[in-house]
């Protein structure tokens, strides 16, 4: 037996929409294309579905629901040409971040072995989208969290892309690459502890989100571990909060090793992240 695939959508989506998920259709569609193992778009000739997928399919909506991340259900993150493993315990990689590699890609492709690294790495998302899109590059991904590290090392798996396990704020972790770096690259934690934020984010580790009142707790570390990390002339791109436009940038500026201060929208137009180069 089996089911009609149009109607199956329609009705996923009627109860996503119910539920305030934001793109019910678009999250309906990469369930089904998720369970099908096949792309969104060949859901365009689909007629329809075996009855034990559309058992499962029903399942997944109904996680989808709760609030339960997409991602978390799918197992998978895209992130530019990449498709990461994800789950519980590691921050699931975001569209925006994504400006991050664009912002450092014009500065690495132009040397004949960069080195970068990726501060609070997370899955990994940025340091293996720098290694796919610059293969000379030599990456160090560094991460606190042990059940983040465990996705971060098997996302690494296969790359050229070296995992160290550590906390950023401790001042002889990175010591050796002192001065060695091209390009550091951030996500860290950064969203102010009163805001009030979506059921997903909540699903993500909290001391992967939130960095006290103001949102900057981790900041300074970035700036400061950046500057040693890098080598003159090299490029900083650390995301942040868009309340944050003018503080991130100001940290930067009272650092004193810093020129080419600057910040930058998302593609929202919302103030996302700053890049600076290393005096």
């Amino acid at each position: 037996m089996s089911v009609a695939a149009r109607s199956l959508l329609a009705e996923a989506t009627e109860r996503l929409s119910v539920a305030g998920v934001d793109s019910p259709r678009v999250d309906a569609e990469l369930l089904l294309a998720a369970l099908l193992d096949r792309p969104r778009g060949a859901l365009l000739t689909l007629d329809t579905v075996p009855d034990s997928v559309a058992r499962r399919f029903d399942e997944w909506v109904t996680r989808r629901v709760r609030r339960e991340p997409l991602q978390h259900i799918t197992g998978r993150a895209p992130f530019r040409h990449l498709v990461l493993d994800v789950g519980p315990g590691v921050f699931v990689p975001r569209p925006e971040t994504e400006l991050l590699v664009d912002a450092v890609l014009p500065h690495l492709s132009g040397l004949e072995a960069p080195v970068a690294v990726d501060l609070c790495a997370g899955s990994g998302a940025l340091g293996l989208a720098i290694a796919d899109e610059v293969p000379a590059a030599r990456v160090l991904a560094v991460e606190r969290s042990g059940a983040a590290a465990r996705w971060l090392t098997g996302n690494a798996a296969g790359t050229s892309v070296r995992v160290l396990v550590g906390d950023i704020r401790d001042p002889e972790l990175l010591r050796s690459m002192d001065g060695r770096a091209d390009a550091v690259v951030c996500n860290p934690p950064y969203v102010p502890l009163p805001t009030d934020v979506a059921p997903e984010v909540l699903a993500d580790p909290g001391d992967a989100v939130f960095a006290g009142a103001d949102g900057l707790d981790l900041m300074s570390t970035v700036v400061t571990r950046a500057a040693a990390l890098l080598r003159p002339g090299g490029i900083l791109a650390v995301e942040h909060d868009d309340t944050q436009g003018e503080a991130v940038p100001g940290l930067l500026e009272a650092d004193g090793r810093w020129t080419r201060i600057a910040d930058h929208d998302d593609l929202t137009g919302r103030s996302r992240y700053s890049t600076a180069r290393r005096s």
